[in-house]
């Protein structure tokens, strides 16, 4: 279950009672709304069919997918399914070996996503074994899908340009900064990850 708009409100409101350019910036841009992905095997193919790729273009591949295989996509199905007609689909190479990766792990049982590491760290190491999954993509999911409250992409261009505008900084962070300028904010981190994406574009700024 993702962050709730409540659980959203209760971290941001506990960061801005001891960080003044937190409390400035929730009250021009106010609070974000809850991000929800589905919890599952399904969201991370998702994420695999949407990389570098435009929004419309992964959309029309995963319909094109559930026409092949099926609208639940099983992994048993994919891992079946004939090289050419996955391409046919507009799914590359690469992202074939990406999605079968997935799908082994899944099918196999050595990726279990209804019961993953309640450490956070652990359970991103369990998600980078899948080919194509970094850290970066490992996080959101985490954040979105299960809703782990101390998420932090610090990677994320987005976040650290809403943190520069949130804290006034003269330049974007590195990701090295991000994350130790973060260090203060657990264990509120994904409150504040979703709060720098609402802010980083926002004109109330």
């Amino acid at each position: 279950m993702a962050l709730t708009a409540e659980q959203l409100a209760e971290g941001l409101n506990a960061l801005a009672a001891r960080e003044p350019a937190v409390a400035t910036a929730l009250s021009r841009a106010g609070y974000p709304e809850p991000r929800i992905r589905e919890r599952g095997y399904r969201t991370l193919l998702r994420t695999i069919v949407g990389q570098q790729v435009s929004v419309a273009a992964a959309a029309s591949v995963w319909n094109k997918m559930e026409a092949l295989l099926g609208e639940e996509l099983l992994p048993e199905t994919l891992l079946a399914a004939d090289f050419d007609a996955l391409r046919a689909c507009g799914l590359s190479r690469q992202k074939q070996g990406y999605a079968r990766s997935l799908c082994e792990l899944v099918a196999g049982g050595e990726l279990d996503l209804t019961s993953m590491p309640e450490d956070d760290e652990e359970a991103i190491a369990q998600l980078v074994r899948i080919k194509g999954i970094g850290r970066w993509s490992a996080e959101i999911y985490l954040l979105f899908a299960e809703g782990r409250a101390d998420i932090w992409p610090a990677g994320d261009l987005a976040v650290q340009a809403g943190i520069a505008r949130i804290l006034n900084l003269p330049e974007r962070p590195s990701e090295k900064a991000t994350r130790e300028l973060a260090e203060s904010w657990r264990p509120h981190r994904g409150a504040m990850a979703l709060f720098t994406w609402h802010c980083y574009n926002n004109p109330a700024l």
